[in-house]
């Protein structure tokens, strides 16, 4: 491993003299040119200040020396490379390297162990943890490496070479790392790998290398697009509203009650962008309210003459954006009214609540019907059914499964009976089999989707 602390001191001690070296130069060059020119009719008092000025400028380097300690390159806990220095030494690495590869390592569980034995305790899992990453290599023969924190429990460490060439190694140490404890602290780890085949980009490796760690357990995707295609791809099918747009009925009491609609892009070549793939990039690019808003139209536009609800799936930020409101409320004049309802979903609960109850109100005053997604799985999903004035709540597909749904059979209930006791009608999707149909109804759930039902349509 770099040594951090040893770099550090290097990487300030460069800092100050490309500062402080100038100025003393330039001052050793005035006083020899004035002494030179000058020194038979110099006075006494140059010699004394000369000499001062030869002093502060040789102060002034090592405050400089010192003052760059203010300049952190090392996570004061862990001592390796801060997120910041770690990108910038990466990204000269790359440009001088053809061949270079990186390693995620994290601590999955490290929220429970700040959680369950302290922060204080957490922070010396972290330092030993990446104590034990230095020695495993160096037991390897790889020594004089980087080592950054990202995140969290995240760390990223960079090797020369294909990652061919370190899979093994970190198949093992992932093997191993089921022995590492902590004070008989269980410590969970993970990782994953790439090198510059995917990218030369330093964020686009390191974005794919959480994806890949995300996505380990499923199985590799054989057509890995190119990050950079990816984004212009999926901007340009924004610019040009090149979607598709796919709707499926939701009945109640066998009566179609609204048509929930799905949304994929098109690229230049007719190819689908699936909405896995196109979300991350509409996140990172903050789309997401310009992407909502043009559905939003192109569903209005193509479907308002249909005398039938529409659902859509919006971003929760898009519904507290004032842009995105306006547009809505010129909408609703426009058409005089819309007839379609937003279902939301977020993992991070709006501390805001009485600012989010207004919007929805609003929003409600407009006729527009408000779902929250994903009750039972996700707890903020609970918290707005308890908080917000909405109109529909819908049940996590993991419900929707017959085996999920026989053994969970009490939790659906119990979130249908409070949704009715405050008059929030319950929604089940992706119901596949009459055996599931059945208990559903028995429950009462209001609104029932699914293939069994009804297929998707263009």
């Amino acid at each position: 491993m770099l040594l951090p602390q040893t770099k550090e001191r290097e990487y300030r001690f460069k800092l100050a003299l490309r500062m402080g070296l100038p100025i003393f130069a330039l001052i050793v060059a005035f006083v020899s040119h004035t002494f030179i020119s000058n020194y038979q009719t110099l006075h006494l008092s140059f010699y004394f200040e000369a000499i001062f000025l030869l002093l502060i400028s040789i102060y002034y380097i090592f405050y400089l020396i010192y003052n760059g300690f203010n300049v952190k390159i090392t996570d004061d806990v862990t001592k390796t490379f801060t997120r910041e220095y770690l990108h910038q030494y990466l990204e000269k690495e790359l440009k001088n390297k053809k061949k270079y590869t990186l390693i995620l390592l994290s601590i999955d569980n490290l929220n429970d162990i700040n959680n369950l034995y302290s922060i204080k305790n957490g922070d010396k899992v972290l330092k030993e943890f990446t104590q034990w990453i230095a020695n495993y290599f160096k037991n390897e023969g790889i020594d004089n490496f980087p080592l950054g924190h990202i995140k969290g429990g995240d760390f990223i460490l960079g090797l020369d070479g294909e990652k061919d060439k370190y899979q093994t190694i970190l198949d093992l140490l992932c093997l191993k790392s089921n022995d590492f404890r902590v004070n008989d602290i269980e410590v969970k780890i993970s990782g994953a790998i790439i090198d510059t085949n995917y990218s030369h980009e330093v964020d686009y490796l390191i974005e794919h290398l959480f994806e890949i760690q995300n996505k380990r357990k499923k199985p590799k995707s054989e057509d890995e697009i190119n990050p950079n295609e990816l984004e212009s791809l999926v901007i340009n099918a924004i610019m040009e509203r090149n979607i598709v747009l796919m709707k499926q009925d939701v009945y109640e009491n066998n009566i179609v009650a609204f048509r929930e609609c799905f949304v994929k892009l098109k690229d230049s070549n007719a190819n689908i962008i699936h909405p896995k793939t196109y979300r991350k990039v509409i996140n990172k690019l903050s789309l997401g309210i310009d992407f909502d808003l043009m559905i939003v139209e192109e569903i209005i536009l193509k479907y308002h003459n249909d005398n039938i609800m529409y659902a859509i799936n919006i971003l929760p930020t898009s519904l507290r954006n004032n842009k995105f409101l306006l547009r809505i409320k010129e909408l609703s004049k426009e058409y005089d009214g819309l007839n379609i309802m937003f279902v939301l979903s977020e993992f991070e609960y709006y501390s805001h609540i009485k600012k989010y109850k207004t919007i929805i109100n609003s929003i409600k005053n407009l006729g527009i019907k408000i779902a929250i997604d994903r009750v039972g799985s996700i707890h903020t999903s609970f918290l707005y059914l308890r908080e917000l004035d909405i109109d529909i709540i819908r049940f996590d597909s993991y419900y929707s499964k017959e085996e999920k749904l026989i053994n969970n059979r009490a939790i659906v209930e119990g979130f249908h009976n409070m949704a009715h006791d405050k008059g929030i009608k319950t929604w089940i999707k992706n119901i596949q089999t009459q055996n599931s149909l059945e208990i559903v109804n028995k429950i009462g759930i209001d609104y029932v989707q699914g293939k069994y039902l009804s297929d998707l349509e263009t």
